[in-house]
């Protein structure tokens, strides 16, 4: 990953950073490709897409985050347009190629209205921001646009095939990738047991990065 700037407060690039990079370099992106970053954050996928030449806009409803982005951009030498709002409320009108999005999934009792959880934590199911963004994003996409979509097993993998499809993509699992609970979700094992969310005894999830294309 390419260095970057990243403050207290503003969600540190992990492995689903990673993996939702390198699922953006199968796509084709251009001088003429509009990529929209839903929850930027650092603006570590931001920065991969305007690297490669695509005209992007990336949109937190953290300032710290919306200043971080801006930050990044400069660094690497890119423009990248930054808005700060909830979801696609921050956007004016016009439609997008690429929509990704690293969004908070991880299962939680409560969803914080302020402070650095907010990055991760999505309500009991983790699906708070997931549902919104499959039922949402479509809406902005062109004719044969694409969405790409990471988060852990742990957030219903087919609750995101299923609402994408219905939204109007074809979708399809493009990576699967095992791995030990991370340390927030380590630390809330027994609730998600509890829950049924997670097995008992078990500590392995799978990361996934879904793509679905508005036909």
């Amino acid at each position: 990953m390419t260095f970057l700037f990243v403050p207290p407060g503003v969600y540190q690039p992990r492995s689903d950073t990673d993996l939702l990079i390198d699922a953006l370099r199968n796509e084709r992106l251009g001088r003429n490709c509009r990529v929209l970053d839903l929850g930027t954050g650092s603006g570590a996928v931001a920065v991969a897409a305007a690297r490669r030449g695509a005209r992007v806009t990336a949109v937190d409803i953290s300032r710290r985050a919306v200043a971080t982005t801006w930050v990044n951009g400069v660094l690497h030498r890119r423009f990248i347009r930054v808005r700060r709002g909830d979801f696609l409320e921050a956007l004016g009108p016009g439609r997008f190629d690429v929509v990704v999005s690293n969004p908070p999934y991880v299962p939680s009792q409560d969803l914080p209205v302020k402070g650095s959880a907010r990055a991760w934590d999505a309500g009991p199911t983790g699906r708070y921001w997931l549902d919104r963004i499959c039922a949402e994003a479509p809406k902005v996409l062109k004719r044969g646009g694409v969405l790409l979509l990471v988060h852990s097993s742990l957030a219903d993998v087919q609750g995101t095939v299923q609402t994408m499809s219905q939204a109007g993509l074809t979708v399809q699992t493009v990576t699967r990738v095992a791995g030990g609970l991370g340390p927030i979700t380590n630390s809330r094992a027994g609730w998600l047991e509890r829950e049924g969310l997670l097995a008992v005894g078990e500590r392995m999830e799978e990361m996934v990065v879904i793509r679905g294309v508005r036909t």
